[in-house]
């Protein structure tokens, strides 16, 4: 299983830096960036409704598809024009997100034919959209926040910190777990693996921003090292959450997985559920901690 987990690794890491290298070379518009994050909403909600079917067989799977892939599109409006204002994207999704909600309700309405089962799959649908659509958009919008040239910096920061959350929560976890954290969610989790997540991520958040800030540009002065460390730990905590709320979904529909995509790793929800969880909480500390020195 480990060296299942290395291999793929070995070949997702180095695709995904390539994809990121092309899009920061296309300006505002983040058109690759866009392609990736369209191509993973839709395999998110396929995962979703997958885990669900025996729940609320009545999903609407083309509409369910159509309004994540929509609420991601809506991010993009602003910048597809040149625009690199996040507030305005921020604007769209919200439209966006409040019509897919009216759309859905209505479509609920349209089919029914008596009572029985169907505020569970008008629920279920929201709450899909809402996860997939939702928190990977406002998570994309990280790639504009403290600036075009700033995108990869800042998107990195979350993919780091979250990561080295989840590799001090099981590594810490593995030496020293014994009281469980959550017995009735994840019962591989412990107390000494959140203790692990916070440090992990902690220690993350200081060296990403601290060495990374100059090599993007060596013009620009890393963040006061607090500040770097403030705010990888509360990345890792709040990524932690996104995990044990990811496991919560699975257990309520009976599967361990969310889909057998890659080996070791399980379904593309299992890898994302930490970034995309704590990605508005990444997107709100780049607008209140003083992490831009470049931007002030």
């Amino acid at each position: 299983m480990l060296a299942w987990r290395f291999a793929v690794s070995a070949v997702l890491i180095p695709l995904l830096v390539f994809v990121f290298y092309l899009d920061a070379h296309v300006g505002c518009s983040g058109l690759y960036l866009l392609i990736l994050s369209e191509i993973l909403a839709i395999r998110s909600v396929w995962e979703c409704t997958d885990l669900f079917r025996d729940r609320s067989k009545r999903l609407q799977l083309p509409i369910i598809f159509s309004c994540a892939a929509a609420i991601v599109f809506a991010g993009w409006i602003p910048h597809l024009k040149g625009d690199c204002d996040v507030s305005a994207a921020m604007e769209m999704i919200a439209l966006v997100y409040s019509f897919a909600v009216l759309l859905l309700c209505a479509s609920e309405a349209a089919r029914f034919r008596g009572p029985g089962g169907n505020i569970e799959t008008l629920g279920t649908e929201i709450l899909i959209v809402s996860y997939v659509g939702v928190l990977l958009a406002i998570t994309t919008q990280l790639r504009w926040v403290a600036g075009m040239d700033a995108g990869y910096l800042v998107l990195g920061s979350l993919v780091v910190c979250a990561k080295g959350g989840d590799v001090g929560a099981f590594s810490v976890g593995k030496i020293f777990g014994k009281r469980k954290l959550a017995p009735h969610l994840s019962p591989g989790k412990t107390l000494a693996g959140g203790v692990g997540a916070f440090l992990g991520a902690g220690i993350c958040g200081l060296l990403w921003l601290q060495f990374a800030t100059p090599l993007f540009d060596s013009s620009w002065t890393a963040p006061p090292w607090y500040f770097s460390v403030i705010y990888g730990c509360i990345i890792g905590v709040v990524g932690l959450v996104g995990d044990l709320v990811e496991s919560f979904l699975k257990r309520e529909a009976g599967k361990k997985d969310s889909a057998a995509l890659f080996p070791g790793f399980g379904g593309l929800l299992d890898v994302l559920d930490s970034v995309i969880y704590a990605g508005p909480a990444a997107y709100l500390l780049w607008k209140v901690l003083p992490l831009a020195t470049w931007a002030e």
